[in-house]
């Protein structure tokens, strides 16, 4: 098998899939076999799930839609809730087991969580349930705007609590308003203990090879 990575956020719409792309391309750079995966996904734009589409762009090996992505709804609400609506229930050990295939394909194994580290995924189990039965080391993405402080060090604790590893994290620049940003990205780098692997800028024009070539996989 393949080493396997779970990207989670400190929040929803910080930039997993962009990171989790950018983590596939700079694998890829280095000669490495590659798969994303995105077990759960909320949002539906035009009949696909662009974060899917993303990520399976983002794959060197050959994987369908299904594999990568068991279960898909439609709107873009908490997980549990969009599963309620279309009358299933979201079993994780569907999602190992598609992992397991999945990660004896490739050399890396990106599987990008929904939402938060703590959003619910079915009555009893949330994505920190999801990261410790794939039993992955954790990536985690900061989306650098007012409160991440708070955020990041709450799920950096939550993450720890679970028994995992806490590999890295990415900082994801989106408010280019912020005030004291890189002031903001050296308290984390002190206070998170764990490698920053790279800063990525505010910008909308910024493809995903750029975006791979600002990150340091090398400690990973």
């Amino acid at each position: 098998m393949g080493q396997g990575y779970f990207v989670t956020g400190t929040d929803t719409g910080i930039g997993k899939t962009t990171v989790s792309c950018a983590l596939l391309r700079a694998f890829a750079a280095q000669g490495h076999k590659v798969i994303g995966m995105k077990p759960v996904a909320a949002g539906v734009e035009n009949g696909k799930w662009l974060d899917v589409e993303q990520l399976l762009a983002a794959s060197n090996v050959n994987v369908t839609r299904q594999q990568i992505n068991p279960y898909a709804f439609d709107p873009p609400i908490s997980p549990h809730l969009a599963a309620q609506q279309a009358g299933r229930e979201i079993d994780l050990t569907v999602i190992q087991q598609a992992y397991q295939t999945l990660s004896t394909q490739a050399d890396r194994a990106i599987v990008e969580g929904a939402g938060g580290f703590l959003v619910p995924l079915n009555q009893h189990q949330t994505g920190a349930d999801l990261a410790r039965v794939l039993n992955l080391p954790v990536i985690l993405v900061v989306g650098i705007r007012l409160g991440c402080l708070n955020h990041a060090l709450l799920t950096a604790q939550a993450i720890r609590a679970t028994g995992l590893t806490l590999a890295g994290w990415v900082a994801n620049c989106i408010d280019p308003q912020m005030l004291a940003g890189a002031e903001n990205i050296a308290t984390l780098e002190q206070r998170l203990g764990c490698p920053l692997l790279g800063v990525l800028p505010f910008d909308l024009g910024m493809n995903l090879q750029e975006s791979a070539r600002l990150l340091n996989v090398v400690t990973l």
